[in-house]
C-alpha cells in the first residue's frame, strides 16, 4: 500500500497523535530523497510539487517517478499538487495520476472559492481515489506575516471553515492561522494557535472528518511545531527549506571542489543533506515509526 492518498495517512495521523511531513520537491534527486529519509525513518511522507516544477518536467513525468519510487517502498507515499490556482491544471494531473490535488482559490471572494474548490473535490472524487485540499484566508509570505497575523479578517474563521469545508467536500483543510510561506524574521512569529484548535474540534471532535493542514513550516521553531501538532495540525508543508537545502549544498561543494567536474558527486552531497532535513522533520513531528 505505498500509493496512498493524502487524508488516509492523515486520518491515521489524527488518531496517532502526530503529523506527516509534506516536504515540495524540485526534481529527481529531491524527490528521491525525500523518500528514502522517509524509509530510513518508517514514517508515511507526502511529496509535492508545486505547479511550477510540475509543468517543467511535465505532470507525467512527476508521476511516473512517483510510481517508481512508491512502488518500491516500504512506506506509505503520496504525490501532492500544491497552491494550484488553475482548475483545468488541477484536473489534469488528477487525470495524470496525482494522489491529492490543492486547488488554491483562497485570494478569491469567499463564494468563488467554495465555487472552484468544489468543482475541482467534485471532479478528484468521480476520477479516482484523490483526495482535495482547500485553503480559507490569507497564508501569507513573510514581508507580510505579521500584518496578516494580526488581521482578523485574514485568517480563517472557525464557523465559516466548517460551512467551508460542508459544501466544497474537501477531503483535507487549510486553516489561514497566521504561518507563512518563506522564513520568517523573527523567532517568535505570531501563529493563532487557538483558531487551529477551535477548528479542529469543530471538524474533528466526535470522529475524524476533515485532517488539517500547516502551511509555511520552513523556520518554525521545533516548540512551534509541537504547539501546532497539538493544536490539531496533520500535514507540515516544508518547502523553502529543501531549496534553501538544495542551493547552498551546491554551492558550498562548487566552491570547495571548484576543479572537480562530476555532477554525481554534487547529486550525493544534494541527496545526503535533504535526507537530514526530512529525517529532521520527521522526527519533529513524531511520525517516524508510524508507516
Amino acid at each position: 500500500m505505498s500509493i496512498v492518498n493524502a487524508k488516509e495517512i492523515m486520518v491515521e495521523a489524527v488518531k496517532g497523535k502526530y503529523a506527516v511531513g509534506a516536504f515540495n520537491i524540485t526534481d529527481l534527486v529531491q524527490f528521491e530523497a525525500v523518500v528514502q529519509a522517509a524509509i530510513d525513518k518508517k514514517a508515511p511522507v507526502i511529496i509535492q510539487t508545486s505547479v511550477k516544477p510540475s509543468k517543467f518536467y511535465g505532470r507525467n513525468v512527476m508521476v511516473a517517478i512517483y510510481r517508481a519510487l512508491a512502488e518500491a517502498a516500504p512506506i506509505p507515499v503520496c504525490l501532492h499538487l500544491d497552491h494550484c490556482t488553475e482548475i483545468d491544471y488541477c484536473k489534469l494531473c488528477a487525470d495524470a495520476g496525482y494522489t491529492n490535488i490543492m486547488i488554491d482559490a483562497s485570494k478569491q471572494a469567499y463564494e468563488e472559492n467554495v465555487r472552484q474548490t468544489k468543482e475541482v473535490a467534485d471532479y478528484c472524487h468521480k476520477v479516482g481515489d484523490i483526495s482535495v485540499e482547500g485553503e480559507l484566508g490569507t497564508v501569507s509570505g513573510v514581508e507580510d506575516q505579521v500584518k496578516v497575523a494580526e488581521n482578523e479578517a485574514a485568517l480563517a474563521n472557525p464557523t465559516q471553515a466548517v460551512e467551508f469545508v460542508e459544501r466544497t467536500g474537501i477531503d483535507i483543510f487549510a486553516p489561514a492561522i497566521g504561518t507563512a510561506h518563506g522564513v520568517y524574521k523573527t523567532k517568535n512569529p505570531k501563529v493563532d494557535f487557538e483558531r487551529l484548535e477551535k477548528i479542529h474540534k469543530l471538524l474533528n471532535g466526535k470522529t475524524v472528518k476533515t485532517p488539517l493542514v500547516v502551511h509555511g513550516g520552513t523556520g518554525l521553531s521545533e516548540e512551534y511545531v509541537k504547539k501546532l501538532l497539538a493544536s490539531g495540525g496533520a500535514k507540515f508543508n516544508v518547502s523553502t527549506e529543501l531549496k534553501y537545502t538544495l542551493i547552498d549544498t551546491t554551492y558550498n561543494y562548487l566552491t570547495e571542489k571548484r576543479d572537480e567536474y562530476d555532477p554525481g558527486k554534487i547529486d550525493a552531497a544534494v541527496s545526503d543533506a535533504i535526507r537530514k532535513v526530512v529525517g529532521h522533520w520527521i522526527d519533529m513531528l513524531e511520525s517516524a515509526g508510524k508507516a
